[in-house]
């Protein structure tokens, strides 16, 4: 639910949005289940003054009025940086509630955001393909299954399931095994758009997953990950007497090829939130072809965010490499954008992205104020966050704090105090936030990494 009220009913809104809480390849540096929208309606009081309606109107028109006292603060804040010879026309800074713009330094300045990216390609993949959405990989037999062995191929054809790993295909093979599979005369073929514990290569991610197939042959890595599993399932025995072979346009017909098993991935919104606790690089590139690449996920993200495509330019899904350039205006208003998604669909931002206090993965070591839904962005000479702040005065301020230079771990403690600068100022709520509380935690066993029920026999 994106906050959008006038100052003049913040104290309304505020009262309205605090109730109880209801408790790879890594970039810069979770299961939750279905939200349950009756939960949601029991909880929120009429709407009798239309905040809710100004909670979600998009941010079109903002009035400037401002607040000297945060200005002060993020001034002495760019001060700092400017005394230790940084360039403050390098540094960005945006800070809105609703309808009102706090404080604006190059808000509106396309700037190297680094991770701040994956902000981006979440909000071009829900608004494509919708928070429940999964990705099929499907397993095809060429011959015969007698006596506990296929005789022909497996074929495996993927579609981008961009967290298919040690799990998923432990899950698999014990699949396998329930059909009567345990061995494999002919080759694992690889097609489609399948990749393994986050390498693009076909051939290393079929080699990956023949491997998994027989616990036999399964490395120390494989059986920690394995040991980890709960409840801890079968060890899979699936040989595959032939090589891996990767074939990028498959005849089916010509293989005779007959579909036995369809493997479907985590729910979007699943793998978007592990995506972003751990600013996962290869998740948000895979995401980002599947939708047609960089510049088809800056533009659907621009027209849900509504903002100017000159605020927005990428070259790649993940933010890797200075090129991909947002404005902090541009990060905040597709934050809100994916707020107010969430809303629409019956869970919270904070089931997509990572929550101060109780996620780890970026957010290990920060100092930045509890219950702040965060997305960060580091490269060599960028430190960026992005994110919500709940205040007591101010409702939800969104903000985006862009700096370059090459002193991470200053910016990242500056970042932090400035953070908790600006809530002492605004103050803390007394209670948690309801529209950026995770969704309870019900229902859920399809978001577990390894969940055999994900796999349908054909």
């Amino acid at each position: 639910m994106m906050p959008r009220f006038p100052r003049s009913i913040s104290a309304i809104v505020l009262f309205l949005g605090l109730v109880p809480a209801l408790t790879l390849v890594m970039g810069d540096m979770v299961g939750f289940g279905a939200a349950r929208p009756e939960m949601m309606k029991e909880m929120m009081l009429p709407d009798a003054v239309g905040v809710k309606t100004l909670q979600n109107t998009p941010w079109e028109a903002l009035q400037g009025d401002g607040d000297p006292q945060a200005e002060a603060i993020v001034r002495r804040y760019l001060e700092t940086l400017k005394s230790q010879g940084l360039d403050v026309n390098k540094q960005g800074v945006w800070m809105q509630s609703g309808a009102s713009m706090l404080v604006n330094h190059q808000g509106t300045t396309p700037l190297s955001v680094a991770s701040l990216t994956k902000v981006a390609t979440s909000l071009a993949a829900l608004e494509t393909w919708g928070a429940a959405h999964q990705f099929d990989t499907l397993v095809y037999a060429t011959g015969p299954i007698q006596n506990g062995v296929l005789q022909g191929n497996l074929v495996i054809q993927g579609s981008g399931d961009p967290m298919f790993v040690w799990e998923e295909a432990i899950a698999l093979g014990n699949t396998l095994n329930t059909l009567g599979i345990q061995q494999v005369t002919g080759e694992l073929v690889i097609t489609g758009n399948f990749f393994m514990n986050f390498d693009f290569d076909p051939m290393k991610s079929g080699e990956f997953l023949k491997q998994a197939l027989n616990s036999k042959a399964w490395s120390g890595e494989l059986s920690e990950q394995y040991a980890q599993l709960k409840p801890l399932p079968n060890k899979p025995t699936v040989i595959v007497n032939g090589n891996v072979r990767a074939i990028e346009n498959l005849d089916f017909n010509a293989m005779n090829a007959k579909a036995i098993i369809k493997h479907q991935s985590l729910p979007l919104m699943h793998l978007i939130k592990r995506l972003n606790v751990y600013s996962n690089n290869i998740m948000a590139e895979s995401l980002s072809r599947s939708l047609g690449g960089p510049q088809i996920t800056a533009q659907r993200a621009a027209s849900a965010a509504g903002i100017s495509a000159q605020e927005i330019s990428l070259v790649n899904g993940s933010g890797l490499g200075v090129e991909n350039r947002i404005s902090p205006h541009a990060v905040s208003q597709m934050f809100s954008a994916v707020a107010r998604h969430a809303e629409r669909n019956g869970f919270t931002v904070s089931d997509l992205f990572p929550i101060s206090g109780t996620d780890v993965g970026t957010l290990i070591d920060r100092r930045i104020p509890k219950n702040a839904v965060i997305k960060t962005g580091t490269l060599n000479e960028v430190c960026a966050l992005s994110g919500i702040l709940p205040t007591r005065d101010r409702g939800l301020v969104w903000f985006s704090v862009v700096n370059y230079g090459s002193q991470i771990e200053g910016f990242r403690r500056q970042q932090d105090l400035l953070l908790q600068q600006l809530q002492a100022h605004w103050g803390t709520p007394k209670n948690r936030v309801f529209s950026i509380t995770p969704t309870p935690k019900v229902n859920m066993p399809q978001s577990e990494l390894g969940a055999t029920r994900r796999n349908q026999v054909l």
